[in-house]
């Protein structure tokens, strides 16, 4: 089938796309190549694609609507998955209309070609920062999540809001898949994992907001690539036991869906920096700080939705996934 990867140079992009080369479809993928962070690592990620014959990029902002519109004409996509996303909630303090034109602007764009052109399930990365100030852990799907602490947040809830106004007055299937704190070779440099281990190796300190008195639910990208794979081929479907007297945000009476994928054992802080020590073979200078705005304190998914409906669960120690990082930083970066 002929795929839309949006983002695709970036680190989830590269990964899906490779993965879906592999097994046969054709993938189109975009991206705007910004240089939030070093734009070199997005071409060295495109050169891993660029030898498939079934793949073709384009460089392209979802925020070019006659773009857009004139890609999604041309190309007529069967499925299409939305990664491209202004990231980083930290970046959303200092330049929130970035994520305005990416995560709002972009993501209609990329609604109204789904619309228009019959696209038969459209999935988009929505991001565990929707549980905000939640404190019921883990996270579930069936959770109320309007209380979100950062725009970066509330720009993925608004993405779960819009798409599932386009499922109910278009037909139009759409799953939203918050993802958990993912990690693994070619990651975001401004990123836990790509931030300590550089550091370390540079013998520079590493800054541990909160004093370290933190969790999250890191989760491997092979692990996240089947989720989404299998998500992809599993159509969304209106949920034929909605009760619209007593509604769940993650179902619905229109085809939409939205899972947690994330590895379902959150890890201390400290904990994690200790593996990457390990790793690594050096030890940390760590300047210990306080909690950062916007941030939470605690990221665990409960993904019984996500096995129930494709039967996958993520399942990579952690100390295999950073081995497998390290290794890749070290060659990378030498």
């Amino acid at each position: 089938m002929k795929v839309l990867v949006t983002g695709v140079a970036g680190f989830i992009g590269m990964h899906l796309s490779k993965r879906l080369l592999e097994r046969g479809d054709e993938v189109v993928g975009i991206d705007n190549l910004n240089d939030y962070y070093d734009v070199q690592l997005k071409h060295d990620r495109l050169k891993q694609l660029e030898n498939f014959d079934n793949f073709t990029f384009i460089k392209m902002d979802m925020a070019d609507r006659e773009g857009i519109a004139m890609l999604f004409k041309e190309q007529q996509f069967n499925r299409v998955m939305n990664l491209a996303a202004q990231a980083g909630v930290r970046y959303s303090l200092e330049n929130p209309l970035a994520y305005v034109d990416s995560n709002l602007v972009g993501f209609a764009n990329i609604l109204e070609g789904c619309r228009h052109n019959k696209v038969e399930h459209l999935v988009y990365a929505s991001s565990s920062s929707v549980y905000g100030s939640n404190t019921d852990m883990p996270f579930s799907v069936h959770d109320n999540v309007d209380h979100p602490v950062s725009l970066y947040a509330a720009t993925k809830k608004s993405g779960e809001l819009m798409a599932h106004t386009y499922s109910h007055l278009y037909d139009l299937p759409t799953t939203g898949l918050r993802f958990f704190t993912v990690y693994g070779p070619w990651g975001r440099p401004d990123m836990s994992p790509s931030l300590f281990a550089g550091a370390i190796l540079r013998d520079e300190a590493i800054n541990v907001f909160n004093e370290g008195k933190m969790q999250r639910d890191f989760t491997y990208i092979d692990d996240i690539v089947e989720g989404v794979i299998r998500v992809i081929d599993k159509v969304a479907e209106p949920d034929s036991e909605y009760d619209k007297s007593s509604p769940d945000p993650a179902t619905s009476y229109a085809p939409y869906r939205v899972y947690n994928i994330g590895n379902n054992e959150p890890v201390e802080l400290m904990e994690f920096i200790e593996t990457i020590e390990n790793a690594v073979g050096k030890k940390a200078d760590k300047n210990m700080m306080g909690m950062q705005d916007g941030d939470v304190v605690a990221t665990f998914a409960d993904i019984d939705a996500l096995i129930s409906a494709v039967g996958f669960k993520p399942a990579t120690p952690l100390k295999d996934g950073i081995g497998k990082f390290v290794d890749w930083y070290k060659e990378y970066h030498t």
